[in-house]
């Protein structure tokens, strides 16, 4: 029989480490940041093609199913802050490579966004937003686990209740405190 196996060699699939596991060690991937962006790599069911999910993310914006304050301070935070400690040589094409790889655009465009765990209040999802991309390059970082994005929603979603509490608007026609009538 093994005789046989080796009559067919092609490989229906490869198993293999993924761009964010060779970047985790400071190093970027073989993968361009196009093929990173096209899903032309390997990964996680989801996460590797950045150019359907933003098209998935599009269709949510424009039916008004979705806002833009929690993926957009996500993935601002998360740009802003691997611009600033990039681990490999090139800036820019660290950054975009942190972007497009993992789960960083699945996270902030769909899971970050779920309407029964994030915040009510506007600016409440922006600092969940801000909270969520700050958590994710600190555990990509510096954590064991190359990725970090599942861990640093989960945590800022224990913080939800406290989060709309800061952003709560204050009630029309109420007095201000202090003041007298």
């Amino acid at each position: 029989f093994s005789n046989a196996v080796g009559l067919f060699s092609t490989a229906d699939a490869v198993t293999a480490a993924t761009p964010l596991a060779a970047m985790h060690q400071g190093q970027m991937c073989d993968a361009s940041v196009l093929d990173l962006f096209l899903g032309n790599v390997g990964g996680s069911l989801g996460e590797t093609s950045t150019l359907l999910l933003l098209i998935g993310f599009v269709y949510l914006l424009v039916r008004k199913v979705v806002s833009i304050r929690i993926p957009g301070a996500f993935l601002g935070t998360v740009a802003v802050l691997t611009l600033l400690f990039p681990l490999g040589n090139d800036r820019l094409l660290w950054c975009a490579a942190q972007l497009c790889s993992g789960g960083v655009m699945l996270g902030a465009l769909f899971m970050a966004t779920d309407y029964v765990t994030s915040p009510v209040t506007k600016l409440g999802q922006v600092i969940f937003g801000i909270g969520c991309g700050v958590l994710t390059v600190v555990i990509r970082y510096f954590g064991g686990y190359n990725e970090g994005v599942s861990y640093a929603i989960l945590v800022m979603n224990c913080c939800v209740v406290l989060l709309d509490r800061i952003g709560r608007p204050k009630k029309f026609g109420t007095p201000k405190k202090g003041v007298a009538k």
